[in-house]
């Protein structure tokens, strides 16, 4: 086996074409656009370079492209516990214990080579609604960005060491199923005060609503173990790069006196309509995909992300953006189905929002732990406070 850094165009298609190897004969799997990878591992893009570093990596056998990794550090993060902790991802391999274990090996070594005394895996050079997470259930057919593997995996990385930290459900939910009598009545009672309003997206006034999202962003995840603020270039880019797919009756924003306080993010399930590229989202393939977001091809749409301001979470905000979303989903009858992805086991009240929308269980990620000194103290991630309006 040989282990070789990906350095130049030829390894950066290497890599990709690693997964396509892998996943040859697998009917679930889809294939991400080539662009959105080689993005994120590309430092005039990818703002996370400017406070981190990353490196990859490609293993070959006999002339065939058996596994992939990568490793990073975002310095932001990765120095905030009791330790510092590094990332690996976009890890793929054959079933092959010896092969994995050379994978991990690279990008443990390169992470202790500056400083780093665990890694988390397998998660993004990025923000955590991309690219995160083992699959540990749910074989099927991958929401887009989320991520998708072979059951074998687990074993793989349990095998090496790794243990999990945290673990995220994502529920698939009916749009057309009645939600709860008193789910209705919470929503109906914060809709009756006029001290809170509710907005869609609009496209014009883009940096505004990024503005409003990372006010939100960062009072809500402040009380996320390892927290750092989000990116404000970070927003503006994905929302300026998805303007062609995203559906602004689908993202709700909500105010208290003008302030904002909460914000609910769904974007069409795009992996319904790409799959048949294979990852070349080519001229050609981006009009297909634009026809066919035009004429209603698709049944699912993705809720990205979801958050309340603590100050307001006893108050329902969450009710009225949903009963928001679900006024714009009776006008888009082409939906059936969105998928709540993906709501961590340290995140009680997400989970009981949840349990109280409905919907079943349709996959569960692991994002996992290896420790370079097994002497280090290990834990579960720590669980959000219950009542973080009182602390805040």
């Amino acid at each position: 086996m040989q282990l070789i850094p990906v350095s130049d165009r030829k390894t950066a298609r290497m890599f990709l074409d690693t997964a396509r190897e892998i996943y040859n004969n697998d009917p679930v799997w889809v294939c991400p656009p080539d662009r959105l990878i080689n993005n994120i591992f590309n430092p005039k893009v990818n703002v996370f370079y400017l406070h981190g570093e990353a490196t990859r990596w490609v293993l070959v056998k006999e002339g065939q492209l058996i596994g992939r990794v990568a490793a990073f550090i975002n310095h932001k993060k990765a120095w905030t516990g009791e330790y510092p902790v590094g990332g690996m991802g976009f890890f793929e391999c054959i079933n092959d214990i010896e092969a994995a274990r050379r994978l991990f090996d690279a990008a443990k070594q390169w992470l202790e080579q500056r400083g780093m005394k665990a890694m988390d895996g397998p998660i993004n050079f990025g923000e955590n609604d991309n690219f995160w997470g083992l699959l540990i259930e749910g074989f099927t057919q991958p929401g887009f960005g989320m991520n998708y593997n072979p059951p074998y995996y687990k074993k793989l990385f349990e095998e090496y060491g790794f243990r999990r930290y945290y673990s995220q459900i994502t529920k698939h939910l009916d749009i057309h199923a009645p939600f709860s009598e008193r789910f209705w009545k919470v929503a109906d009672w914060i809709l009756k005060k006029t001290e809170f309003t509710f907005k869609p997206l609009e496209l014009r006034n883009i940096e505004k609503f990024a503005a409003d999202f990372k006010k939100v962003y960062d009072e809500a995840w402040q009380w996320h173990e390892n927290f750092t603020p989000i990116e404000i270039a970070t927003l503006i880019k994905t929302f300026k790069e998805n303007r062609f797919v995203i559906d602004p009756g689908l993202i709700w924003f909500a105010y208290h006196k003008g302030e904002p306080v909460g914000f609910l993010v769904v974007f069409p399930d795009l992996n319904q309509l790409i799959k048949p590229f294979k990852g070349k989202l080519n001229g050609l393939n981006r009009l297909r995909l634009l026809y066919n977001l035009k004429s209603h091809r698709l049944d699912r749409a993705r809720m990205i992300i979801f958050g309340v301001a603590p100050k307001v979470q006893r108050y329902g905000v969450d009710a009225g953006m949903i009963w928001h979303l679900n006024e714009a989903m009776k006008k888009r009858p082409w939906y059936k189905e969105l998928e709540i992805s993906w709501v961590g086991d340290f995140n009680p009240k997400m989970q009981a929002m949840l349990d109280a929308v409905g919907g079943t269980k349709a996959k569960e990620h692991w994002t996992l732990r290896k420790l370079f000194d097994e002497n280090l103290p290990f834990g579960p991630a720590k669980e959000i406070p219950k009542d973080t309006r009182i602390k805040a």
